[in-house]
């Protein structure tokens, strides 16, 4: 496959002016005639009983429509579902409610909801709702949740255990046994809040004469969500139109299902009045899922030349209060299939429990599940290669999948499409520069500079699609995605697609796809998407999907389009169709030169639809609909590198260089490639150093504010030299891998990774994220003591490591 003008070339993004000049449409900006707001009253405790519920004074309040609480809904707005029910994991999902009806779980958990005639009504009527709770004991922290006597948040789920899967493949007793060192450590991988620019939204209007709701939400799969929330309401799902406009980042916090967007399209059914609700920031903190929040205990066998033998993973998931829409796939399916990471480990044991605890509910968060994976090998790799006296990078070479080994089965069983590790590796330690780096690193030590260098290697599990692979994990349905590509009889084309970009470009890269495909130029192509009403069913944007399984849609039916085409400009020709190509942008009769048709010959023919025009039993029109089910996964690669230096006296880290070198395929458009890089690796960056989402012991969010928690800004986030290899997916359409989540599974670790290594003077092994100056600068200042008590003692006989 050649790489032409449009396919593979940087072009500007499409959605892009509207976006920057203010006219996009989010679903804050949609007014209706006779609108109404709503407003939620939530929860100050974390566990508590609810005894009563008095809304006299609130119904009273100016402007107020009505006032609902849970006891008003129940039967009416069903429980939130779960839908990733992982087999083999003696899963429980428990009843949740989007209205509290007797007991709340969790700081933020709504109680009641007023609606009224203005914003400002609606919560000075809120603040009127009088609620008697009974305070109970809470837990915010997985391992405290599992122990004998902790508080339970179920009947259903003892020891508010939701799960517990294992995944066991090789021999990991016979690795352990006949390793020369054994490497133990405890990661915490802290949880994180979303933060998307946009904060959660809906609006809903209830035609009465149609019986049909529209409602407008900020989803990152919109007709998943028509499918849980008919059901959740008691509508049939062609009575539920759900459109979800332009989305202000997601980052996976709006792939679920949320109680509200559920009670909202009840609401303006039952009132017949418009009804619109919009998070601010402290309730989307408070409210909106988190993501990460693993606490691990791993072991990784080895031999004294760095073969790695096997590795051992217990992991305790905090879920919060409720098991989200896809929560349990995360830290099982996403992180457990990816613990061999790119690198040939022949035995893998993990252990799994998903714990419930007074906390919001924890889901996919960019990478989700992945990023706690890589993280674990990457640390682990970069422990033993310093207790073996190994090179980093060497180490990891040593142990890489070879490029002719591919496809490669790993021993968590999936099977990897296509790699060149090495590759990637190799041409990251050329642009950093590592031999000179290392020289540089002993000369700034000499002068007791602390220096670091981390390298990251990943490879992802992505473009989430092969159906019987993801039903067999429990996902309830098939991740095959749709496309429907028409050609208007002007040979202007537009393109519907159940993919929903967000923020990827996929306006812009959809187009190069169909105008590569159909010889038509990028701005002749329209992309519609987000709407139920007008796309086909489609499965949405997450998992770094929509490229590699949308794009492929895409591909497949611009083929039949031309499949068609080739028909009718043989007719056209009064040629035979057997000898029709379709190449630089015509059809052509082969080996007659001169004898061609423009697409836009051949649309207007279709619809003419004339003996001179159509053969006979040709239908007209010309379009096509494909549904993509891939054959696997796709598996994207890369490594990163990060260079730092610690300031000893402050605990202060700056990052003098990141280099990112990604293989993600084919590229059609490598500036949105770079720029789907640039914003994973800022979010990564974020994790290893400054964001961390923090409860007290009574499940109070002491971070739910931007005062409290700390996204990077363009001032924090350092330059990235961003590169790429390519190596193409042998089953995809186009050849091409995801990209979306790459940046941010490399990145927190590369930092780490870094930063202990440039403490590697006093001893350091693990810090636990995030890094943040006042807890390095007191590693630093303990190392110092600990240094000083020993060099006053005699020394000991170094201990051997087994």
């Amino acid at each position: 496959m050649t790489v032409s003008a449009i396919f593979g070339a940087r072009v500007k993004r499409k959605e892009d002016p509207r976006m920057i000049s203010g006219k996009a449409s989010y679903v804050a900006d949609i007014k209706l005639q006779g609108m109404t707001f709503a407003s939620f009253v939530r929860s100050p405790h974390a566990h508590a009983f609810v005894k009563k519920i008095r809304t006299e004074k609130a119904k009273k309040s100016a402007g107020v429509v009505a006032v609902y609480t849970g006891a008003d809904l129940k039967g009416k707005v069903g429980a939130i579902p779960c839908a990733w029910a992982i087999p083999n994991s003696n899963l429980r999902i428990p009843e949740y409610f989007p209205v509290a009806v007797d007991k709340v779980r969790y700081v933020g958990d709504p109680v009641a909801v007023v609606v009224a005639d203005t914003q400002l009504h609606a919560e000075d009527a809120a603040e009127l709702v009088e609620v008697e709770y009974e305070p109970l004991p809470a837990v915010v922290n997985q391992e405290d949740a599992m122990k004998q006597g902790a508080p339970e948040l179920y009947k259903s789920a003892p020891n508010n255990v939701a799960f517990d899967w294992k995944l066991s493949t090789g021999s990991t007793k016979g690795a352990f046994e006949k390793a020369d060192l054994v490497i133990e450590d405890r990661i915490v991988n802290q949880r994180l809040q979303p933060t998307a620019l946009e904060t959660r939204g809906a609006l809903a209007y209830y035609n009465a004469g149609t019986e049909e709701i529209t409602l407008w939400v900020t989803s990152q799969n919109p007709h998943v969500h028509r499918v849980l929330i008919a059901g959740l309401i008691g509508v049939p799902e062609h009575k539920l139109r759900v459109i979800s406009p332009d989305v202000g980042g997601g980052f996976g916090s709006k792939i679920d299902v949320y109680g509200p967007d559920a009670v909202i399209a009840f609401l303006a059914r039952d009132l017949q009045r418009p009804v619109r609700w919009i998070e601010d920031r402290r309730e989307n903190y408070l409210s909106t899922t988190h993501g990460r929040d693993h606490v691990q205990y791993v072991q990784m066998a080895l031999k004294k030349d760095g073969t790695i033998l096997g590795l051992r993973a217990r992991v305790y998931a905090n879920m919060g209060a409720w098991l989200s829409t896809v929560a349990p796939g995360v830290p099982t399916i996403l992180f457990g299939l990816m613990l061999s990471g790119p690198y040939k480990i022949p035995a893998v044991e993990c252990e799994v429990f998903g714990v419930l605890t007074n906390t919001v509910a924890v889901d996919a968060y960019r990478g989700a599940g992945r990023p706690e994976a890589a993280y674990i090998l990457d640390r682990l790799i970069d422990t033993a290669a310093r207790e073996l006296k190994l090179d980093p990078a060497k180490i990891r070479l040593k142990n890489f999948i070879r490029k002719d080994e591919f496809p490669y089965t790993v021993a968590t069983g999936l099977k990897y499409d296509s790699g060149d590790h090495a590759r990637a590796m190799r041409k990251a330690l050329k642009i950093v520069g590592y031999d000179k780096l290392r020289v540089e690193q002993t000369r700034l030590g000499k002068q007791g500079r602390l220096m670091g260098i981390g390298i990251s290697s990943y490879v992802e599990l992505c473009g989430l699609g092969p159906s019987r692979v993801t039903r067999g994990t429990g996902f309830p349905l098939g991740l095959w995605e749709s496309a429907k590509v028409r050609v208007h009889p002007s040979g202007k084309v537009t393109l519907f697609t159940g993919g929903h970009p967000h923020g990827q470009g996929e306006e812009t890269t959809f187009a190069q796809i169909v105008a590569e495909e159909l010889g038509v130029s990028v701005e002749d192509v329209d992309v519609v998407h987000g709407d139920t009403a007008t796309v086909p069913f489609g499965m949405g944007t997450y998992g770094s999907r929509t490229t590699p399984v949308a794009g492929g849609a895409v591909a497949l039916a611009c083929r039949k389009i031309t499949e068609k085409g080739k028909k009718i400009a043989a007719h056209l020709l009064e040629a035979r169709a057997e000898d029709m190509v379709f190449e630089r942008r015509k059809f052509r009769v082969r080996g007659s030169p001169g004898r061609e048709k423009s697409l836009a010959e051949v649309a207007w023919a279709s619809h003419a639809a004339g003996d001179a025009e159509l053969p006979v039993g040709l239908e007209p029109g010309l379009e096509a609909t494909t549904f993509y089910d891939p054959e696997n996964f796709v598996f994207p690669f890369g490594t990163h590198i990060c260079v730092v230096e610690v300031d000893k006296e402050t605990g202060q880290i700056a990052i003098k260089r990141y280099v990112a070198v990604d293989d993600c395929g084919r590229q059609i458009n490598p500036m949105i490639v770079e720029g789907q890089v640039h914003g994973g690796v800022a979010q990564g960056i974020a994790q290893a150093l400054w964001e961390e989402a923090v409860y007290d012991e009574a499940g109070n969010l002491l971070t739910s504010t931007l005062a409290d928690y700390a996204p990077p800004t363009a001032v924090e986030t350092p330059m990235i030299e961003s590169s790429s290899t390519v190596t193409p997916s042998p089953h995809n359409p186009l050849g091409v891998k995801g990209v979306g989540e790459a940046g941010t599974i490399a990145s927190a670790q590369a930092v780490v990774n870094a930063v202990v290594d440039a403490l590697s003077p006093y001893g350091v092994r693990n810090i636990q994220m995030p890094l943040r100056s006042d807890k390095v600068w007191k590693v630093i200042r303990d190392a110092e003591a600990s240094m000083a008590a020993k060099s006053a003692m005699p020394r000991p006989e170094p201990a051997v490591v087994r």
